[in-house]
């Protein structure tokens, strides 16, 4: 089967091990479920993983792709669940956590092969393209907002970095749940595409804002990092998910966080029951997913390309 795969770790030059072309198809396995893949998206961890962040020498070639959504062995039109291990379906018990391609084939493929337990059923309001948007970057986003930031219809959110695909996710979900969002981009037509998809206002990073905030989701780093501590009302949250331009910032701000009692909650991808209420909320409130371009999967590299050039305002989906 035609698959995106990993064949080599590069560090510095990433995209110089990403490889196009035919890979074994799927071994049957008990407990788990093969699903014809439609449409898969892009996220940060496919560079990452060319990078060899969370996967090793070891398990090359891996077929890239957290994200999808296809059709499975029933003709049941479904959506991939991308972290196994968590419950002990389709797996041990005793295995860890960890997100598809970290130890097992991905998405970006023909076919793909998941334990059952992580195969939801796509909402019929939902296309392929905008499902398959959703359980990573959307789950990620949906997570930071109402479990770890915990905020309520009304409250305020500064959303760093509008464009990513964590970023823009939280700026929709947060609008279309009431919640006063603001948002910065270095990018003037992203600051402006970000007051279009419901950001009450859009800021360049460090720029003071109109009032504090009641929490801030970070996926930046260091280059935001101080500005969204300054910018939390007393008691207010940080949900940081990333760190795209570093993890060490120059401040810590520490004396902010502890006199002005700040919370700071790591976050990171989402539960099942979770992308069950996304994709409920997706299909019941009209939201849809933000697709910067959809490519067919032979044109991977130039999806690739794109997200590590930065250029794009949401996400790149691959169809098959």
């Amino acid at each position: 089967m035609f698959a995106a795969y990993a064949a080599r770790i590069d560090r510095d030059q990433p995209l110089s091990g990403l490889e196009l072309g035919e890979r074994p198809e799927p071994e049957a396995r008990s407990g788990w479920t093969t699903v014809n893949v439609k449409a898969a998206s892009l996220n940060h961890h496919d560079l990452w993983s060319l990078r060899g962040v969370g996967l090793g020498e070891e398990s090359l070639p891996m077929i890239l792709g957290c994200d999808a959504a296809g059709v499975d062995e029933d003709g049941n039109e479904v959506v991939i669940h991308s972290v196994i291990g968590q419950s002990g379906h389709g797996v041990g018990p005793e295995e860890p956590r960890t997100i598809l391609t970290e130890r097992y084939q991905g998405t970006f493929a023909e076919k793909v092969t998941v334990p059952s337990w992580n195969v939801l059923p796509k909402p019929k309001e939902l296309s392929f393209e905008e499902a398959a948007c959703l359980p990573t970057a959307w789950l990620t986003a949906y997570r930071m907002l109402f479990t770890n930031a915990g905020v309520r219809p009304g409250d305020s959110v500064l959303v760093q970095g509008a464009g990513g695909g964590v970023a823009t996710a939280a700026i929709v979900l947060g609008a279309a749940a009431g919640l006063r969002v603001l948002a910065t981009s270095r990018d003037e037509a992203k600051r402006a595409r970000a007051v279009e998809l419901g950001a009450e206002g859009a800021y360049e990073p460090g720029e003071r804002l109109p009032r504090r905030v009641d929490a801030v989701i970070e996926t930046v780093g260091a280059a935001t990092w101080s500005h969204s501590v300054k910018s939390l009302k007393p008691g207010g949250t940080l949900v940081i998910s990333g760190a795209t331009s570093g993890p060490n910032p120059k401040a810590a701000e520490l004396n902010r966080i502890f006199f002005l009692e700040l919370k700071v909650v790591g976050s990171t991808m989402g539960g099942k029951d979770e992308l069950e209420d996304l994709l409920s909320f997706c299909a019941a409130r009209g939201v849809r997913p933000v697709i910067d371009s959809v490519l067919p999967l032979d044109r991977a590299r130039e999806g690739f390309e794109k997200m590590a050039g930065g250029d794009l305002f949401g996400k790149v989906v691959l169809t098959v």
